[in-house]
């Protein structure tokens, strides 16, 4: 077994590998760029090594760099993790010239998997099925939109060396096959160095499901199962599960069958995923092989019990898998929900900057676990992708895993940045999303305006007026015990109190009961009974006898509270300084209807008008870059430029003025 193994990655999935190697005894070796140097994963390994600057180009890609590291800390063998050259024939082969082990599949494997392209002409050698569409190199834009009419619409675009979502546009005309082209040619290029770009039918009424795969060096492959990965926002997993509520057990067995089957046609060693799209009849089709780890190999560990990472580095040493097919029994059910660094009730527009606080829920073995590469007061950055951590609940049921995610998202606390939590908490609500009955469009179909603060409404909105109340009543109750009172002027506290939460007053009589506070609002009574103190971001106690866990906090005057994805701010007086309020004049907010502000922090690469310019509803007006994604900026109406006041190549704040217009 390997002495020492170097992790070629950062984050939440450099954190997870160096857990599993401490775990079998086996030293680690972090490398890092200057925007890492005081990340989690640095912290954690044994040894680090700084590899260049920032940007990962300049370091997390150079393949020199890495192997030198290994050179200098003599590390014989190296992990990938998933991104960056974790599917990169060249990292493979070249650590294998240089005597070090890859903790993956042999650069061959890597070589023919890797491009999308070979792969699928491989993969119909096997038999498996595969998708009609048009696999060899696409030379130009106006190619594109030939090739999509002769397959017809809907069609997928594709970057032959993509992955994660990147370089992927799915066209329903030429408009949108010219443009997606282009788009997917230069996401690519930027993220891969291969701008490549193939098309393929987009399957109607689509699940992506994926069979995760492992096989060792002497000729043993199996597959564990798959993950339900249909939920997704622009081709990006939001949740992923384990296993799927839509397959059976004949289409899962022809599945996994295939997926062996093209495993061993590459002769692949290692961790690997094949991943399918399967239609509403059930018929399904090869979309491509990840030749590395999984961001959500989570899932099939929870229903196997199996650690994946352990296999891939015990199979790279040269060991046999320790089971056979007929071993892998599924046991409950998984969810993973990726929490990421966005803001959904902005279009999901990347969110940077310090972590103030960040307080995951608890861990408990064989239910509730978090896999996370940061930690409180350590910064997000706009550098690389937008993970913070990834949530996953174990159930003996889907309905209890889902229940479980459910309270977990409730006592995740992270401040300081946005969150895609109130998201997942909104999905985890979903009557749909609950019924197991959905497609890849689902998210598209259920918020097809966008994720705004209205598609998250609590059930029982009394409820959040009651635990503000308790708030505030807890801080009054503290604060008429402060010594040195002048006596016969100590404050009287009443019970009858206004809680002002989203422009609506709720009177409520509060009352004090052992352990808490009754709390009465119409005929509603809520009996609140908690140990919560100031301080603690989290409440837990029980309602009417039931427990509950959500956040509560006291901000200057008001009383945040969260809970199942509901976050309000509420305001708690007395009936008569409600009245007084209700008196006071109203500031209007400032008209900024005549700007394009940055909607987010990043590198501004393009404007695309002038001054003087007429602008038309939907023209690009300026393409932002944040967390290796290109957002583009679009009019909503018609307008005249007035002003270009931003230049390509600067890099901007949220809400900083790019353009200026009449």
């Amino acid at each position: 077994m390997f002495k020492k193994i170097l992790i070629a990655n950062r984050g939440e999935i450099a954190c997870r590998v160096m857990k599993t190697a401490k775990k079998m005894g086996i030293r680690t070796v972090a490398v890092y760029s200057e925007a890492d140097k005081d990340s989690m994963h640095v912290l954690m390994a044994d040894e680090a090594v700084c590899i260049g600057p920032a940007a990962s180009k300049e370091s997390y890609l150079v393949i020199d760099k890495i192997i030198d590291a290994c050179k200098a800390t003599g590390a014989e063998a190296v992990h990938p993790g998933y991104g960056f050259l974790s599917e990169n024939e060249e990292f493979s082969r070249r650590l294998e010239d240089n005597g070090v082990i890859f903790i993956g599949p042999k650069h061959y494997s890597v070589a023919a998997m890797g491009d999308k392209i070979a792969s699928k002409k491989l993969a119909q050698e096997a038999r498996v099925n595969t998708i009609p569409g048009y696999n060899a190199e696409i030379v130009d834009s106006a190619q594109a939109v030939e090739i999509a009419k002769g397959i017809g619409y809907p069609v997928m675009i594709k970057a032959s060396a993509g992955g994660g979502g990147k370089g992927l546009r799915v066209a329903f005309n030429d408009k949108e096959a010219f443009e997606g082209f282009e788009a997917c040619r230069n996401e690519a290029r930027n993220s891969f160095g291969d701008d490549r770009v193939f098309i393929e039918k987009f399957v109607e009424g689509p699940h992506h499901i994926e069979i995760q795969v492992i096989a060792d060096s002497f000729g043993n492959t199996v597959y564990l199962l798959e993950r339900e990965c249909s939920i997704q926002r622009r081709h990006q997993k939001v949740l992923e599960e384990a296993p799927s509520p839509f397959i059976d057990d004949s289409i899962r067995k022809a599945m996994g069958e295939q997926a062996v089957a093209l495993a061993k046609a590459v002769n692949y060693q290692s961790a690997g995923t094949v991943e399918f799209v399967v239609g509403s009849d059930k018929s399904f089709y090869f979309l491509e092989m990840n030749t590395r780890l999984q961001v959500e190999h989570p899932v099939t560990e929870m229903i196997t019990g199996v650690d994946l990472v352990e296999l891939m580095i015990r199979v790279a040493a040269g060991e046999t898998l320790p089971f056979t097919q007929d071993d892998i029994k599924p046991n409950g059910w998984a969810i993973e929900c990726r929490i990421n660094a966005e803001d959904p009730f902005r279009g999901f527009l990347p969110s940077v900057g310090r972590l103030v606080k960040y307080r995951p829920p608890e861990t408990i073995d064989g239910q509730v676990r978090v896999d996370t590469g940061v930690f409180e007061g350590g910064e997000i950055s706009m550098y690389y992708d937008s993970m913070i951590a990834k949530l996953i609940c174990h159930g003996a049921t889907r309905d209890q895993a889902i229940s479980r995610m459910r309270d977990a998202l409730n006592a995740f606390v992270i401040r300081g940045i946005d969150s895609n939590i109130p998201f997942q908490a909104a999905l985890m609500q979903n009557p749909r999303f609950l019924s197991g009955v959905f497609t890849t469009a689902f998210i598209a179909e259920e918020y097809p305006s966008g994720f705004v603060a209205t598609d998250v409404v609590h059930d029982d909105p009394g409820l959040l007026a009651a635990l503000a109340a308790f708030g505030r009543r807890r801080y009054i109750d503290r604060a008429v015990q402060v010594s040195g009172q002048m006596p016969g002027h100590q404050r009287k506290v009443g019970s009858e109190w206004v809680v002002q939460m989203e422009g609506k007053d709720y009177p409520v009589v509060v009352t004090p009961i052992p352990g808490g506070y009754s709390v009465t609002h119409g005929a509603d009574r809520y009996d609140l009974v908690s140990d919560w103190k100031f301080g603690e971001l989290v409440f837990r106690g029980t309602c009417n006898g039931t427990p509950i866990c959500l956040q509560l906090e006291r901000i200057g005057l008001l009383y945040r509270v969260v809970h199942f994805g509901k976050q309000v701010k509420a305001t708690v007086m007395t009936a008569n300084a409600a009245r007084m309020l209700a008196l006071m004049p109203k500031k209007l907010p400032p008209d900024l209807s005549k700007f394009l502000l940055s909607p987010m922090p990043g590198l501004l690469r393009e404007v695309s008008v002038i001054a003087g310019q007429q602008v038309s509803a939907g023209e690009k007006l300026a393409v932002i870059e944040a967390m290796k994604m290109e957002n583009v900026l679009k009019a909503e109406l018609d307008c005249k430029v007035k002003k270009v006041v931003a230049a390509p190549g600067e890099s901007l704040s949220v809400d900083q003025v790019i353009i200026e217009f009449e």
